[in-house]
This record gives C-alpha cells, sequence and structure tokens, in this order.
C-alpha cells in the first residue's frame, strides 16, 4: 500500500504571480514564498516544481504566439 502525501490544498488555484514555483526541501512554494505543498522527497519536489514551470512557460509562449 503506497504511503500517503501530506499536501497543502489551496482555496484557488495557481496564479501567474505564483510563478516560478520553487522546491525548497519537500516544500513547493510560489514565487513570493508561500507554501503551495509538500512531496514525499526533495526530489520529487523539485521535479514538480520544474514540470510547473515549464506547463507555465509553455502557455506564456502560446499567448505571445495567438
Amino acid at each position: 500500500m503506497p504511503k500517503e502525501t501530506t499536501a497543502i490544498i489551496p482555496k484557488e488555484t495557481l496564479k501567474p504571480d505564483d510563478f516560478p514555483v520553487s522546491a525548497d526541501g519537500e516544500k513547493l512554494v510560489a514565487a513570493d514564498g508561500t507554501p503551495l505543498a509538500k512531496a514525499k522527497t526533495p526530489a520529487i519536489a523539485e521535479e514538480i516544481a520544474d514540470r510547473l514551470n515549464e506547463d507555465d512557460n509553455r502557455k506564456e509562449e502560446d499567448r505571445w504566439s495567438a
């Protein structure tokens, strides 16, 4: 049975001002330092932050190219 992970569930979705997201150990934090979630390991937190930032960059590029 997989171990449960703890997440800080925001009442709202991520906003453009939250980016870039970074990893601080197991925590994912917004650009202003607000905690967003906790991953199982620091490596997973880093990967999640990278993927969120890549997705945000792609969306921003799509807005400019539209």
